[in-house]
């Protein structure tokens, strides 16, 4: 009897954690300089295993997770899911709004970043300014993740030149963060 659906499409969600859980750890270990067998051995799996959980063969229980991340020096933690929605100016140009600001790490916050051909030096304040003013107005989801560090952003708005429509469409965002923070303006 063929399976439902449903069933195939469920089977295929569980692969595909199954192959993000993989290289999750398969990323750790990678970081920590540790082979298969010594990130096993210190984290009380088999190599086996961990094998079978990199290759997405097989699918940890969460303490295990927990465990095999911690013995290579990560944590597993809960991170809010952004989602976006797109959005179209006056004149027909379409921009993205995220559901929530995140934190980036240091090194991404302040980091290089080159959009539409310029390079931006994000430790740079004036370049941090023109390069959000680029990415608010023009950016991807994935651009505005990798780039947009929700604490600078919010510092920023108020000196960001953008059309009212984009502004508009952002501000809702930033007063909820300044609210959360008890920052009023």
């Amino acid at each position: 009897m063929g399976s439902s659906p449903v069933e195939r499409a469920l089977r295929q969600e569980v692969a595909l954690w199954a192959e993000r859980g993989g290289l999750l750890f398969k990323q750790a270990r990678h970081a920590a300089s540790l082979n298969q067998k010594a990130l096993a051995s210190v984290s009380g799996t088999s190599r086996t295993t961990l094998s079978a959980y990199e290759h997405g063969r097989k699918s940890p229980t969460l303490e295990t997770a927990g465990r095999i991340l911690d013995a290579a020096g990560f944590r597993l933690v809960l991170e809010a899911k952004v989602e976006f929605a797109v959005r179209v100016t006056g004149d027909g140009r379409t921009f993205h709004v995220p559901s929530r600001l995140r934190r980036l790490p240091v090194t991404a916050a302040l980091g290089v970043v080159r959009l539409r051909g310029r390079v931006h030096d994000l430790a740079d304040r004036d370049q941090r300014r023109a390069a959000y003013t680029t990415l608010v107005c023009e950016g991807g989801p994935q651009e505005l993740l990798d780039h947009v560090d929700g604490v600078l952003l919010v510092e920023l708005f108020d000196e960001l030149e953008l059309p009212p429509d984009i502004r508009a469409e952002w501000r809702p965002l930033v007063e909820s963060a300044r609210h959360e923070v008890g920052v009023i303006n």
